[in-house]
C-alpha cells in the first residue's frame, strides 16, 4: 500500500475491503464529532477562540499529532491491531471487522444524539472484541496480554487526568495569587490556545493511530496476511484520517463542547489552560508507554481536577454521572452490539 492510487485499486477490486474501509472512515467521522471537540471545548467556552478557528486548529494539530507520534512511536496502532484475531479465512475476517465497525458507528451516534461524550476508543476496543468472540464462538480470538493494556490505560488516564488537573491548576493559582486578574487575561488567552493545540496534537497521536491501525488491518486481512511486526503508515493515510476527523468535528462538535466545557464545571481561562495541559500530559504519558486510552477520559477528569481546586461542589456531578454511566456501558453494550452484528453480517454475506 505504497500510494493512495494502489489502495483505491485494492478497494474497488474487493467489495468487502471497500465496505470495511468505508465503515472505518465512518467511525473516524463519528470520532471527530464526539471525541475531537474535547480538545477544543475549554478554549471555545472561555471565548479564547471562535468555534470555526478552533476546529481548523484542531484539524491541523490532529494531523501533526498523527504524523509526529507515528514517526516516534507507532505502538498504539500496533496494540490495537494485535488485540484480536479474526481467524485465517480472509473473507470471514473482513466481514467480522466490518460488523464491528458498524456497531461502533451505531453506538457512538446514539451517544452523540444525547450529547454525551462517549469514548470511540473504548467503543472500538469493545466492538472488535465482541466480533472476535462471535467469529470464534469463544474467547480464543481475544489477546489478553494486549487487552489488559486497556484496563491499565483506564486507571492511569483517570488518575493522571484528575491528579494533574488539580496540581497544574493549584500551581497556577499559587503563582498568580497576587496578580491583577484583568491583566492576566491576555496571557491566559494565549496560554489556553497553546493548551488546546497540545490537546488536539495528543488526540491525533492517540486516536489517529488507532484508526489508521484498523485501516491497515483491513488491507492485510483482505489478503489473508498478518500485519508485519513494524507497521509503516503512509503519509497520505495520515492526511485522509485527519481530514475526515476534522469534518466530523465541524459537523457535530457543538453539543460535546457544551457538555464538556460548560455543563460539568464553569471554567475561567486559567482553569481551561490547566485542564488542557494536564490532559495533554496524561495522553503523552500513555502514548509513550503504548497504552490505548480515551481522550475523553483524560480531558473530563482533568476538568474535574481543576474544578476541585476551588471546591468539590463546583463540579456538576449530574453530568459526571451521565458520562461515567456511558463509559461503564460502552464495553458490554458496544461489545454485545459487535457480537450480534457479526452474527447478522455472517448470515447476510456468507
Amino acid at each position: 500500500m505504497n500510494s493512495i492510487f494502489d489502495f483505491w485499486q485494492q478497494m474497488t477490486a474487493n467489495p468487502l475491503l471497500f465496505l470495511a474501509v468505508t465503515l472505518t472512515l465512518g467511525v473516524i467521522l463519528v470520532n471527530g464529532w464526539t471525541d475531537a471537540p474535547n480538545a477544543i471545548a475549554t478554549c471555545v467556552v472561555t471565548r479564547c477562540m471562535p468555534p470555526k478557528a478552533a476546529i481548523l486548529m484542531a484539524a491541523l494539530f490532529n494531523f501533526l499529532g498523527v504524523f509526529v507520534m507515528t514517526l516516534i512511536n507507532a505502538t498504539v496502532a500496533e496494540t490495537i491491531t494485535k488485540m484480536v484475531d479474526f481467524g485465517a479465512d480472509p473473507d470471514k475476517a473482513i466481514i467480522a471487522l466490518s460488523a464491528a465497525l458498524f456497531a461502533i458507528v451505531l453506538w457512538a451516534t446514539l451517544a452523540w444524539v444525547f450529547g454525551i461524550p462517549t469514548s470511540e476508543s473504548h467503543a472500538l476496543i469493545a466492538g472488535l472484541t465482541g466480533s472476535a468472540i462471535a467469529i470464534h464462538n469463544s474467547l480464543e480470538g481475544v489477546n489478553g496480554a494486549e487487552w489488559i493494556k486497556v484496563v491499565y490505560g483506564i486507571g492511569i488516564s483517570v488518575t493522571l487526568g484528575f491528579g494533574l488537573g488539580w496540581l497544574v491548576c493549584k500551581a497556577v493559582t499559587l503563582l498568580f495569587y497576587k496578580a491583577n486578574r484583568p491583566k492576566t487575561e491576555p496571557f491566559f488567552r494565549g496560554a489556553q490556545i497553546v493548551g488546546a493545540a497540545s490537546m488536539a496534537f495528543m488526540h491525533g497521536a492517540q486516536d489517529g493511530q488507532k484508526f489508521m491501525g484498523v485501516i491497515l488491518l483491513c488491507v492485510y486481512m483482505s489478503k489473508g496476511q498478518s500485519l508485519p511486526s513494524d507497521i509503516s503508515i503512509p503519509l497520505w493515510l495520515m492526511i485522509v484520517c485527519s481530514a475526515v476527523m476534522a469534518a466530523g468535528t465541524a459537523m457535530g462538535g457543538k453539543k460535546i463542547i457544551k457538555s464538556v466545557g460548560m455543563d460539568m464545571v464553569k471554567l475561567e481561562k486559567y482553569q481551561g489552560f490547566s485542564a488542557d495541559i494536564a490532559a495533554a500530559l496524561s495522553l503523552l504519558f500513555c502514548s509513550v508507554f503504548s497504552l490505548p486510552v480515551s481522550t475523553t477520559h483524560a480531558k473530563t477528569t482533568s476538568i474535574m481536577g481543576v474544578g476541585a481546586v476551588k471546591r468539590v461542589s463546583a463540579i456538576n456531578f449530574g453530568v459526571v454521572k451521565e458520562m461515567v454511566m456511558t463509559w461503564v456501558l460502552t464495553f458490554p453494550g458496544c461489545g454485545l452490539v459487535g457480537f450480534l452484528m457479526t452474527k447478522l453480517f455472517m448470515m447476510i454475506f456468507t
